[in-house]
């Protein structure tokens, strides 16, 4: 019953995350939207890059306290990384901000983040 609650919750896309998967699949990537994984974790986008799975977390304010990354933020990562194996990069909503609406610079940001050099 818990497993059901935790899979079934309701999933709304900000603007900030369509933003980031739009330029994903500028750069050539094919993201998996809102992917939900084999222990019920939903990534906001899952990309393969050479052959290997990343996750791609669009992290608004409320998975930070401060700059710092609030707790449910690091277990979510800690466990979809280690149980999972799946890499977990966090595109912080002040970061992609602060890249306007450049998208040459929002393509290399996720390129760097994305080690696709």
């Amino acid at each position: 019953k818990c497993y059901k609650s935790f899979i079934s919750q309701r999933i709304e896309n900000s603007a900030v995350q369509d933003d980031v998967i739009s330029v994903l699949s500028s750069i050539g990537l094919r993201p998996e939207v809102e992917k939900l994984t084999e222990r019920g974790y939903r990534l906001d986008a899952l990309v393969d890059v050479n052959g290997k799975k990343i996750a791609v977390e669009v992290d608004g304010p409320f998975h930070f306290v401060g700059r710092k990354p609030a707790g449910k933020t690091i277990l979510k990562h800690r466990q979809v990384s280690n149980l999972e194996e799946i890499r977990v990069t966090s595109v912080p909503y002040w970061e992609w901000d602060e890249l306007g609406m450049d998208s040459g610079k929002k393509q290399m940001y996720l390129r760097l983040l994305l080690d696709l050099f």
